[in-house]
């Protein structure tokens, strides 16, 4: 072989041999790929070590980061790298397990929760070529979001979302020229997180990606016009941010690729615009829970080709239904998917043009002003999946069309006025339907044959004010997958079966309340919610371990509360046992609920003391155990519960001063009426208890003044004082209290976790001569009853200032002076009574004025005058009212009033010239005739006794024996008084 064949094959074989080298890099190459199984390359050193450096500032209870050791940083859970180069591109600790707890210690497992916490090291600026970064889901604690992130110049993807972060959002993140997608949406307001502005938005030309839901946005005035500058934005997320305005118009719209706009729970405060339905790339549009008003014109719906939802819901947006509907089917019916305008105030009828919108998955009209019936075109609904139309105005007979919707999985329609039957062949086809609710405000009846079986398994039900019974719905006993059965009200008067109770196992909730259900309950149950009340079971009260919330008020349970209820039924939050007849003391381990927030035992023979170790109901909100038999004073321990707004304790024995009240700064409602409370009301009440809305201690043993320092209260509404010994006068300062002068002021309304009156809540109050009880409308019932006691002075003008005061009693006491004329300005007033005083003057013609007075006592006082005519006093036609006052006259009295005419007054007019001329003649004859008078008398006497001698001689003889004798008989008074000396 020459030296070229051994030159020859010396390079075929190097060659073969790069050759083969060259496919074993490919394959080892290959392997990096991170698209490619499982699959990796070796990460960089300097990397490596960065990221173990921000996995020391962080804390990982569960061990998530567990894989994070050796050398490989690429195989580490939640890394990736480029398969080319090595470099780490993408870390993705998103938490996908657990909620993370916001508080160590309140869940139970928090020590193994799989949230990461700690700091979020600047470590991260090493890896040059992150470009995404997801720490979702995880706690922080507050912790600022690092300034360093803005000089993560690679960056595409930032998400921060729900990570418990807070502060101010970094200005530097308008660094990021290169970031699509940022979220730092925060869900819960626990940890403040807030931005002054959004300038630095104008940076982030690449994003298509914004939320910032939860972000305190309240000083960012120019929020609309920095958003406006970022023309690839497709998704905006601004939902609960504060907004401090909602811009009536914007010039040069930039959203030219904008798909999503959510601006929802902002509390705007201003009329709907416009200038987003001008945004024809929309395909979703939520501005729901703000407060806009006005109505949308119809021809701006012609600008939605593309949009799938449209969600206007909790607002106060008007307009007819009708109109809105006919637009929307006329300009998007290929792709309207959800229509939710529920919490509104729409009105009219739903239009048979309904059923164009073809494509429609879910219509939610719930709680507007709707008012008709359900056309038949909803039958054409095909796609449809959920349907509210409850807590509405709707009427006439639900048509059989809602059959044909096979997809429908909730329909809801509750509160409206139905009419006629609803049957089986109405629910026929709905064989994927999961929850159903029905009720209505007319009698109606649900019709279902005794072998039905429905074609559907149910999730829900709840049907109400329908006549169900009276037996028990045996087609229940099917449906093998309810976790909640609501039937109250159907007129069941049967009892409850026995295969009833064993679908108790998946229950959650059970509310077969209103209705005459009789017999006992079981002696175990393992469902949550549990609502028999307005029954006739009898029985003893069960003990039921699993239940969190049992009400078996009014019904004829009898006997004594369980003595191991505390410790058996520990996980009670709420309890309702009134209305029984229920004996014995309450049990001392009741205070061992430590969960307990409502606790209603009125309307009991319960008696003994109130327990003293109260302090260990640590969430008690309410208390009620009025109308018992209950004795003793109130123990301190009662002010220790910090949470207590609600306390009822009317209608018992309880006796004692007001002492311990003096630290119940949290509560709401304060009543201590028909008991024996004794001594004076404490300045101080009107000042520590700052919150108190409702103050009621009728009949008890009450004296002194009433204290000025109760016009402090500002949130006062109702005030009852009647029927005690207090004497002094009226404050003048009860014209301050603000509370009666607004309906629906959020000062008003009660504490957070109960925005509106539980439906447990009750006071009995005396409103138009009649004692009433109010549950619901309470908020707006305003009351002053100060009667029955011995007041005294006048009525103050200030009382006028109360301008929304419903109803004002300040009968039998000793008040004076007249009726304020001001008294008219109260525009509210529906009761007056002022009977059995000392008043006096005449009825004010103002009162005519009040135009909502509808019972009215002015008898037994000292008025006079005529009865006022006009207005309201048109109605009050019973001789009663005004009987006792001996100079009213006019109708109803039998006692006439003269009425002067246009020519009485002429004619008195007359008169009384004739009569002032007449009295100045009388004058001078008067004067003349006594100067007469007297000059005749004079001389007739003396003129007598000069001219004539004789009887002169005669008149001073007799006065000279006149003189004598007087003198005799003093002499001999003398005498005899000294001998008798």
């Amino acid at each position: 072989m020459n030296s070229r064949s051994i030159y020859t094959t010396f390079n075929l074989t190097i060659f073969l041999l790069l050759s083969l080298l060259s496919q074993f890099v490919s394959l080892e190459t290959s392997r990096f790929n991170p698209n490619d199984g499982n699959l990796t390359t070796r990460c960089i050193e300097f990397e490596r070590k960065a990221l173990l450096k921000f996995k020391e500032g962080l804390t990982d209870p569960s061990g998530r980061l567990s894989s994070w050791v050796g050398k490989d940083c690429c195989r580490w859970k939640g890394v990736n790298c480029n398969k080319h180069t090595g470099n780490v591109f993408k870390i993705d600790l998103r938490n996908r397990g657990d909620s993370c707890s916001l508080y160590e210690g309140i869940a139970d497992n928090y020590n193994s929760s799989s949230c990461l916490g700690g700091e979020i090291s600047p470590s991260l600026l090493n890896i040059k070529y992150l470009s995404y970064l997801d720490l979702s889901m995880n706690d922080f604690y507050g912790i600022a979001i690092p300034n360093f992130i803005g000089s993560l110049e690679k960056l595409s993807y930032l998400s921060l979302s729900q990570s418990n972060v807070g502060g101010m959002v970094p200005p530097h993140l308008g660094n990021l020229s290169n970031l699509q997608y940022l979220d730092l949406s925060v869900f819960v307001f626990y940890y403040n997180i807030w931005a002054s502005d959004l300038n630095w938005l104008v940076g982030l030309s690449s994003l298509k990606y914004l939320n910032l839901g939860g972000v305190n946005l309240s000083e960012a005035t120019d929020w609309l016009q920095s958003i406006n500058t970022m023309p690839s934005l497709s998704e905006l997320h601004l939902f609960d941010c504060q907004l401090p305005s909602f811009p009536k118009a914007i010039q040069n719209i930039n959203f030219t690729s904008l798909l999503v706009l959510d601006l929802s729970f902002n509390e705007f405060n201003s009329l709907l615009p416009l200038w987003p339905f001008n945004i024809s790339t929309l395909v979703e549009f939520n501005v729901s829970l703000n407060n806009f008003t006005g109505s949308i014109v119809n021809a701006a719906l012609g600008n939605y080709h593309n949009l799938q939802s449209l969600d206007l819901s909790s607002n106060s947006i008007s307009g007819d239904i009708s109109e809105l509907i006919e637009g929307l089917s006329g300009c998007c019916n290929s792709s309207l998917k959800e229509l939710i305008l529920g919490s509104n105030k729409f009105n009219g009828k739903l239009p048979d043009s309904l059923g164009h919108l073809n494509y429609l998955r879910s219509l939610v009209l719930n709680e507007n002003l709707i008012s008709g019936p359900i056309p038949e075109s909803v039958g054409k609904l095909f796609f449809l999946k959920e349907l509210d139309l409850s807590f509405n105005e709707m009427n006439g007979s639900i048509p059989t069309s809602l059959g044909r919707l096979t997809e429908l999985t909730k329909l809801q329609l509750f509160h409206n006025s139905w009419k006629g039957l609803m049957s089986q062949n109405h629910l026929q086809g709905l064989a994927k339907l999961r929850v159903f609710s029905v009720s209505s405000d007319t009698t109606c009846i649900f019709n279902v044959t005794h072998e039905w079986v429905p074609p559907f398994s149910l999730l829900a039900i709840q049907i109400s004010n329908y006549l169900l019974g009276p037996k028990f719905p045996t087609w229940l006993r099917n449906q093998k997958e309810l976790s909640s059965i609501v039937l109250t009200n159907v007129s069941i008067s049967d009892t409850i079966p026995d295969w009833f109770w064993k679908l108790s196992v998946k229950i959650d909730m059970l509310d077969l309340s209103h209705n005459q259900i009789v017999g006992v309950v079981p002696n175990s149950l393992g469902i949550s919610f549990v609502d028999l009340s307005f029954n006739r079971l009898e029985g003893t009260i069960p003990l039921w371990p699993n239940v969190i919330c049992l009400f078996l008020n009014n019904n004829l349970f009898s006997g004594a509360i369980p003595l191991t209820i505390g410790s058996v039924m520990s996980s009670l939050v709420m309890l309702n046992l009134s209305g029984n007849s229920l004996n014995g003391t309450i049990p001392l381990s009741i205070c061992k609920l430590k969960v307990l927030i409502n606790l209603y035992l009125s309307d009991n023979h319960l008696s003994g003391q109130i327990p003293i170790h109260l302090e260990d109901l640590r969430a008690l909100g309410t208390l009620d155990l009025s109308q018992n038999n209950l004795s003793g004073h109130v123990p301190e321990s009662m002010c220790s519960l910090s949470f207590l707004y609600w306390l009822r304790l009317s209608g018992n024995n309880l006796s004692g001063e007001l002492s311990w009240l003096k630290n119940c700064r949290g509560l709401y409602a304060l009543d201590l009426g028909d008991n024996k409370f004794s001594g004076n009301i404490p300045g101080w009440l009107g000042e520590n208890l700052s919150l108190l809305s409702i103050l009621r201690m009728r009949a008890n043993l009450f004296t002194g003044d009433i204290p000025q320092q109760l016009c402090h209260l500002s949130n006062l509404h109702i005030l009852d004082l009647s029927h005690n010994y207090f004497t002094g006068s009226i404050p003048r300062s009860l014209g301050n209290l603000s509370g009666f002068n607004h309906f629906t002021s959020p000062d008003r309304a009660f504490p957070y976790a109960f925005r509106h009156p539980p439906r447990f809540h009750q006071m009995d109050l005396v409103v138009k001569g009649r004692q009433f009880v109010y549950t619901i409308t309470l908020e707006l019932v305003n009351v002053i009853d100060l009667s029955s006691n011995n007041l005294s002075g006048e009525i103050p003008e200030e009382i006028a200032n109360l301008s929304d005061l419903g109803t004002l009693n300040l009968s039998r006491n000793q008040l004076t002076g007249k009726i304020p004329k001001k008294i008219g300005e109260l525009r509210w007033l529906e009761t007056l009574d002022l009977s059995s005083n000392h008043l006096s003057g005449s009825i004010p013609s103002t009162m005519s004025s009040l135009t909502s007075l509808n019972h009215l006592n002015l008898s037994y006082n000292n008025f006079s005058g005529s009865i006022p005519s006009t207005n309201q006093f048109q109605t009050f036609n019973d001789p009663s009212i005004y009987e006792g006052n001996p100079e009213l006259c006019g109708l109803p009295l039998s006692t006439k009033c003269y009425i002067a005419t246009d020519v009485d007054a002429k004619d008195k007019d007359g008169k009384k010239k004739v009569d002032n001329k007449e009295d100045e003649y009388d004058e001078l004859w008067f004067c003349l005739s006594t100067v007469v008078g007297f000059i005749v008398g004079f001389w007739v006497v003396c003129g007598t006794l000069v001219l004539k001698r004789s009887w002169r001689t005669a008149y001073f003889r007799y006065l000279d024996e006149v003189k004598d004798w007087l003198s005799v008989v003093i002499a001999v008074n003398v005498a005899r008084f000294q001998r008798t000396t």
